[in-house]
């Protein structure tokens, strides 16, 4: 393939160190999704709205560190609380203040967070989410949605991909009590639900589907999801570990006027470093009170807390506390993303997403009136086309956009970068009419 002969020819350095990670790595890799054909570049620095590899190649970056950098790269409000912790020690293993000052900033702006206890990654948050549901209900089943990505927990690494039918992974017992329904259909949800409610735990769902599609749920499919939740005496879960502080300074769940009982976070509030976080009503974390004979044993781990991302996750919030604007601007960068990409690659493809997210996806013949809603209509769409297009940004407009997967655009990206991501889209539409 043309495109990926010109990529070898540019990322010389990042073959090599690749093959030496690949002697040490399963797949050369230490994240699945982070590798891709013929292999990934390696990176040497950041900065702002860039990630520069080790063969001197400077690329704009959508994919900003698995969507977490809000601010961008080296952000120096962040950065100047990092180096000043850092003096003081970043790893304690114990109580400390900036843990409470996170938690402030989080409770006052998450109304479900009544209780809030943290971890390492957002996977362990939404693994404890699932046992606290258990736990309080007295029940087993666990409902997630069609494509819906809530990290490597085995709890959860069922239905993920393409066709939703099974686990992702072998080496799981137990999956038979996590049960997938699908995306933005109330009809076919409410059946399942109905079917299982006397097991029935809890539903946890992305209000925009990540992995599966940059896909905004339906308003009427959530609320209608939480009052039959609610009414059988279940846990109505949110997974905002990405839309969390990404479209406004708080959740998405609020702006939708829902009443979740769990809430798990990530990414943003971290400021970049690792951490996760699992957010609930009092009565429900209750059933994690370490003090009673009887409880849900949610630990956190070594790092979790640990100083160094509580202060990178307090000054990225107290930033877009402050900095409120900065949301309708990236959110006006997003529209204009979506609509121009869909202008450039005229009737090739459908481009979903929320606010400063968009997602591209290649529908076999003319998709002008097509609408994307749910992780099946993306998974069908031509997934090899969608390779080549992020490949040929990253080779010959120096643009980085994870193959295969949605871009997030930073308060540090400007005007002209959507620009050329809409010039780079119409060079590709260009280039597969003349390949025909």
């Amino acid at each position: 393939m043309r495109y990926e002969d010109e990529y070898k020819r540019k990322t010389g350095r990042s073959a090599k160190l690749f093959a030496e990670s690949s002697r040490m790595h399963i797949n050369g890799v230490s994240h699945n999704i982070r590798y891709y054909r013929p292999y990934p570049f390696v990176v040497r620095s950041s900065s702002g709205s860039h990630i520069t590899d080790v063969d001197e190649n400077c690329y704009t970056d959508y994919w900003a560190g698995h969507w977490s950098l809000i601010l961008g790269h080296n952000p120096p409000q962040v950065a100047k609380a990092l180096h000043e912790q850092i003096d003081r020690g970043w790893m304690y293993g114990a109580v400390n203040e900036q843990t409470i000052a996170l938690s402030k900033m989080i409770a006052d702006s998450v109304p479900a967070a009544e209780k809030i206890r943290y971890t390492a990654s957002g996977t362990e948050a939404a693994m404890y989410a699932t046992r606290v549901a258990r736990s309080y209900t007295g029940r087993d089943i666990i409902v997630k949605v069609d494509g819906g990505w809530h990290g490597y927990a085995s709890d959860l690494l069922k239905s993920v991909n393409w066709p939703f039918e099974g686990s992702e992974s072998t080496g799981l017992v137990g999956d038979d009590r996590i049960v997938s329904v699908p995306y933005n259909n109330l009809d076919d949800t409410a059946r399942i639900l109905d079917q299982y409610s006397e097991r029935l735990a809890g539903v946890i769902i992305e209000p925009v589907l990540g992995g599966a599609g940059c896909i905004p749920a339906d308003d009427d499919y959530l609320s209608g999801v939480q009052e039959l939740v609610h009414k059988n005496g279940s846990l109505f879960m949110l997974d905002e570990i990405v839309t969390g502080f990404r479209f406004g300074y708080g959740c998405l769940y609020s702006e939708i006027g829902l009443e979740p009982d769990i809430v798990t976070l990530g990414k943003i509030i971290g400021g970049g470093m690792p951490i996760g976080a699992l957010c609930g009503k009092e009565d429900v974390m209750a059933c994690a009170d370490a003090t009673k004979r009887e409880r849900s044993y949610v630990g956190g781990g070594t790092f979790s807390a640990n100083p160094a991302s509580m202060v990178a996750g307090s000054a990225t919030l107290a930033y877009l506390k402050k900095n409120q604007e900065i949301y309708k601007r990236i959110d006006n960068m997003g529209r204009c993303a979506r609509d121009g990409l869909a202008d450039a690659l005229g009737g090739t493809a459908v481009v979903t997403g929320l606010g400063s997210m968009f997602m591209t996806h290649f529908t076999m013949g003319d998709c002008r009136s097509v609408e994307i809603t749910d992780a099946v209509q993306a998974a069908r769409c031509d997934q090899e086309k969608l390779y080549r297009y992020h490949l040929k940004m990253i080779t010959q407009n120096d643009i980085f956009v994870l193959p295969g997967k949605l871009g997030a655009i930073s308060a540090a990206h400007a005007d002209a970068d959507i620009d050329r991501l809409v010039v780079a889209a119409e060079e590709f539409r260009r280039d597969e009419e003349r390949a025909k």
